[in-house]
């Protein structure tokens, strides 16, 4: 809806931003009778879940954003998939992976680190600790768990390098940091690290695309869809598209809060929910001033660099080669590794190259045919040094890119979620997220308790917003 032709607009409720966290809690608002007007600064739904047409023609859809659910501890992403009549497409786990190195290429079945029995045990050794490490993390107060203060004064590299004394044990995590949120190892808080495998049910769930494991089903039409259906309950003329929020006014005479566009729309409410990532709070100007504490994290919080680059073929050659479609890479390319995304019933084959962490910020810089030559040069050269008994592999020339760079959007700035660096949550409170400031609540995937960081933590902590400010009107 445009928001030109209206200037005023009096709500119970302003919910900011329209991905699945303020989308949820706009239908819970209005599920208990309350008004409400859903205010998003970009020109669509969905957040950071996109999904972009895989060719010209035909069916088909490529999520550039967030993709993977599981059908099991992912209970309320599922639920939403099995309302909208949508089909969940099982991650591929077959095939050899391929592992790039100086000297060529390894293959291993997928799944399957090419470690020696003594790398296997060591490996083994972190696991067990990481999981008992996340187990003690308190998901409610982070720093109210024993040796919290110890976790969160390290980062998750310095961590890895006094507990296991290996730079082979620090790089292996530094590689799953990257991978979860774009983030250098060195960068993020240990505690803060822990408290992310914690809320996905364990260190070995969220790095797992198996069955209960964080990548385990995609959505053959798209994740995006989601957003898409839960918009069309909004009642009529409660959703303001290209509407960006500047200014949240609260008057604590009154208990109005006055919410200001960019557009010169203006909201009435008596609670405002705001869905966005704390680095994004700083283009809002709140009056009265954000705690000292939530600009501290609003300030120093890090939104790491990740992107892919979604390379789309006639037919699924690596399939047909025994090949998982899996490269994993340490520093020879922009790529850390790539996936299969492939929905068979639409004739959609696809590889996802993930570029992300430092590699991904220098390939950024790069102009867009450069960025396509060397993802495209890495992803091929890795799956020709393939030798199969058959002969080299033959790769042929992609039908279609796609590419999003999220960091480079003005009101996304990077993804998939924000996370502290070593001792900010010592310095501000493990609970300061989300604790609401007066009448304005927050949510989205960053605050969650559960799935901190997924779309499932996402719509969790919609309802919880939305439990809160439902709670303050009726009683």
């Amino acid at each position: 809806m445009s928001s030109t032709s209206v200037t005023r607009e009096s709500v119970d409720v302003v919910v900011i931003g329209a991905g699945l966290s303020g989308l949820r809690a706009a239908l819970l608002i209005q599920a208990a009778g309350l008004s409400c007007a859903v205010v998003e600064a970009i020109d669509r739904v969905g957040g950071k879940t996109l999904s972009l047409p895989s060719k010209n023609s035909g069916p088909g859809v490529n999520d550039v954003g967030a993709a993977w659910i599981n059908d099991t501890t992912q209970s309320e992403m599922y639920t939403l998939v099995q309302k909208y009549g949508l089909q969940g497409e099982v991650q591929m786990d077959s095939g050899n992976d391929v592992w790039e190195h100086d000297d060529g290429v390894i293959l291993s079945p997928h799944g399957v680190l090419p470690l020696t029995e003594e790398e296997q045990a060591a490996l083994g050794q972190v696991i067990v600790r990481f999981t008992e490490l996340a187990t003690d993390v308190n998901l409610e107060d982070p720093m109210a768990g024993p040796g919290a203060k110890e976790l969160d004064s390290v980062s998750l590299h310095e961590y890895c390098l006094q507990a296991f004394q290996s730079e082979q044990i620090a790089t292996l995590l530094n590689t799953v940091s990257q991978s979860l949120v774009g983030i250098e190892s060195k960068d993020i808080s240990a505690l803060s690290f822990l408290h992310s495998c914690k809320s996905g049910t364990g260190f070995q769930a969220v790095i797992s695309d198996t069955k209960h494991g964080a990548q385990y089903l995609r959505v053959q039409q798209g994740t995006q869809t989601v957003s898409k259906n839960m918009a069309k309950e909004l009642k009529k003329g409660s959703l303001w598209l290209s509407t960006p929020v500047t200014n949240i006014e609260q008057c604590a005479e009154t208990g109005v809060c006055t919410v200001r566009s960019a557009n010169k729309a203006v909201f009435l409410a008596k609670k405002v929910i705001l869905s966005t990532a704390t680095p994004l709070y700083n283009k809002i100007q709140f009056t009265p001033p954000l705690p000292a504490d939530k600009q501290r994290l609003a300030q120093e919080s890090i939104l790491g660099y990740y992107s892919k680059m979604i390379f789309v073929f006639e037919k699924p050659w690596w399939r047909t080669a025994g090949l998982s479609g899996e490269i994993k890479a340490q520093d020879l390319g922009p790529i850390l590794f790539s996936v299969d995304t492939s929905i068979p019933a639409d004739d959609q084959w696809s590889i996802s190259c993930f570029i992300v962490g430092s590699r991904g910020l220098k390939w950024s810089k790069l102009s867009q045919e450069e960025r396509y030559s060397s993802a495209w040069n890495q992803l091929r050269s890795a799956f020709e040094k393939v030798d199969l008994e058959s002969g080299k592999l033959e790769i042929p020339e992609p039908i279609n890119a796609l590419e999003y760079e999220w960091s480079k959007q003005e009101f996304f700035l990077g993804g998939p979620c924000p996370a502290p660096p070593p001792g900010l949550l010592s310095a501000v409170g493990g609970d300061t997220l989300r604790k609401p400031f007066e009448n304005v609540h927050f949510v989205g995937t960053e605050t969650a308790l559960e799935w901190k960081g997924y779309m499932e933590g996402a719509i969790r902590s919609g309802d919880r917003g939305a439990a809160e400010v439902i709670e303050a009107l009726q009683n």
